[in-house]
């Protein structure tokens, strides 16, 4: 699906595909464990890619190697999972996330089947998940081709550094630059977060195996 893109990004915006054609971008299934994902995408709000891998990687430990499980997370003590780099907002929230899925008010294996702005609607009504985490796991773990993160400061930084911008653009101009890359945006996401990562040399973060 990334050759399509790239092919739209041809047409549609030139500076985007100068950029795509040294940039390698692997297309993303479904994930087999979205509450696994779930976890792992909380666990990364705010956070750089360094430090969010270092933290759940500890907190991984705690299963020694068997899945992540919602009644698991309810049996784990706070202050191990706070002694895993956690703070106190995520460890409510992925105890939240844990509980609504263990009581049956949020289908995991229903989420696939959902359109996007659906599964918004849908994981949004946890608390402690906002539009960004929704959005992440709809990108990386539902391999959804057209979503896009305007909340996330990687893609606003990358967005100013292809363009040139001193700053972000006003929100009528970003919208329209925003718009033409549909409908493969969560590509054009991906392809700014690498930009931005080259100027940082910051490590991008990969969904766990």
């Amino acid at each position: 699906m990334y050759e399509k893109a790239k092919k739209h990004f041809k047409k549609a915006d030139p500076i985007l595909y100068t950029a795509a054609k040294d940039i390698e971008i692997k297309d993303i299934k479904v994930s087999d464990d979205l509450f696994r994902d779930i976890v792992w995408t909380i666990t990364g709000q705010q956070l750089s890619s360094l430090a969010a891998n270092a933290i759940f990687a500890r907190f991984q430990e705690l299963f020694k190697g068997r899945p992540i499980t919602p009644k698991k997370i309810l049996a784990l003590k706070e202050s191990d999972m706070r002694a895993c780099g956690l703070s106190g907002a995520k460890v409510r929230a992925i105890k939240n996330a844990a509980e609504v899925v263990q009581k049956g008010y949020l289908d995991i294996k229903l989420l696939p089947t959902l359109k996007d702005d659906e599964i918004v609607v849908e994981l949004t009504k946890v608390k402690g998940i906002g539009p960004w985490t929704a959005q992440m796991l709809l990108m990386f773990s539902l391999g959804r081709p057209d979503v896009f993160s305007l909340g996330d400061l990687g893609l606003r930084k990358g967005i100013v550094q292809l363009y040139g911008f001193r700053k972000l653009p006003h929100e009528k101009r970003l919208a329209k630059l925003i718009n033409q890359w549909s409908p493969y945006r969560t590509y054009a996401a991906r392809i700014l977060w690498k930009v931005a990562d080259r100027k940082t040399n910051r490590i991008g973060r990969k969904r766990p195996r």
